[in-house]
């Protein structure tokens, strides 16, 4: 009887370890002094890449607790308390994570735990361990240019290359090596968002990942971003010099509705700008004055404003004395032909030679006037 009692124990006891965990836990602790009480904030990324609270708790003697219900994939979060600068990133996921930091230093926090923050955390400590060499590398070289030890300065900035490819091969290789970490999806987000990779790189590495992790909410983003890069880039494709220009028409100040093709000139400058850009009305006056230099030997001009208030744009177009066509849908960055060139960021220009062939994009100041000239002799 005992034995069969004794094998009864083993067996619970083996499926109780083998059950996944009902929920989750983040075991916080803060070295350092900070007064009990001081709130704990649990965070999200929200709309517009703001943070949104998920929970609050407090720190009692320097330790805290965040617990939840099981959680159906892995998601970041990320812990700020009151007062102190910084924040500490941890992944969301069922069962028991620590995260120790110092009060002054939260993103360097130390996190192990379960499965997805364990990854995370050898992520983290290698990704660490190149930034300090780069720190260390920048100091010299600031050393060495302040010296004008030139050999140094050569030196070190290849070193810095060195280590910039480092820093990819590191993320490319975790990617590759780690299909079902969470972070995975956020290192194959950062590729895209910083244009590192081409999509079609990207794809691939999206392809790469588990079934599991490709359902996590992050993943489920990814695709509508890798998706959207592939858009983007055809229409770059589009827009690159040497292609022919997309033809466009769109209303003018007075209403009526004008097309580029009206307005060819020996060379034509699309210029996208807007009255709430800066920088674009900081430029205007080289506009101008290269309008005015060379509008009579063949220089056309036509501004393409992405306003949202047809007053504001009237009213810098009238300011700036920009005495070239205008045309706009007053939609900001939805304008069909901001769409239609890609463009996401102004001031933008795109300069096109008596065909309508892209001949150069964003020539600013006297690069504009140098190319206009060399187009027109």
């Amino acid at each position: 009887m005992k034995k069969i009692v004794l094998a009864l124990g083993i067996v619970t006891a083996l499926l109780a370890c083998s059950q996944k965990p009902s929920g989750y836990a983040i075991n916080g602790a803060i070295s350092g002094e900070v007064e009990n009480g001081t709130k704990v904030f649990l965070r999200k990324v929200g709309e517009n890449n703001l943070p949104v609270d998920v929970d609050t708790t407090t720190l009692e003697n320097g330790k805290f607790l965040f617990t939840g219900n099981a959680v159906k994939s892995p998601e970041m979060r990320y812990i700020f308390i009151d007062k102190l600068p910084g924040y500490a990133a941890v992944i969301l996921e069922n069962g028991d994570v620590e995260i120790n930091a110092q009060k002054d230093s939260l993103g360097m926090a130390k996190i192990k735990g379960a499965p997805q923050n364990d990854k995370f955390a050898s992520y983290l400590e290698k990704s660490q361990e190149i930034n300090l060499r780069g720190i260390s590398i920048q100091e010299d070289l600031q050393k060495a240019t302040l010296t004008q030890n030139e050999a140094s300065v050569t030196s070190l900035t290849d070193e810095m290359k060195e280590l910039q490819e480092e820093y990819k091969n590191l993320d490319l290789d975790f990617i590759k090596n780690n299909p079902d970490a969470l972070i995975s999806v956020l290192l194959i987000d950062r590729a895209l968002v910083s244009r590192s990779l081409p999509a079609a790189e990207v794809q691939i590495l999206y392809d790469g990942l588990s079934p599991d992790i490709k359902e996590s909410p992050a993943a489920v983003r990814l695709v509508e971003q890798i998706n959207a890069a592939k858009k983007r880039e055809e229409i770059e494709k589009n827009t690159e010099v040497g292609s022919k220009a997309p033809d466009f028409s769109a209303p003018t100040p007075a209403g009526q509705q004008l097309a580029l093709k009206d307005v060819m000139g020996k060379v034509t400058l699309i210029d996208f700008w807007a009255a709430w850009c800066k920088p674009c009305r900081a430029e205007n006056p080289n506009v101008v004055n290269a309008y005015k230099k060379y509008h009579d030997k063949g220089l056309n001009i036509l501004g393409v404003s992405l306003d949202r208030s047809a007053e504001d744009w009237k009213n810098a177009i009238a300011d700036d004395g920009l005495i070239w066509n205008q045309v706009s849908h007053v939609a900001y960055f939805e304008d069909p032909i901001a769409k239609l060139y890609g463009v996401d960021a102004i001031p933008a220009a795109f300069l096109l030679d008596e065909n309508g062939i892209i001949v150069a994009k964003n020539l600013r100041g006297s690069q504009l006037e140098e190319k206009v000239a060399e187009l027109l002799q």
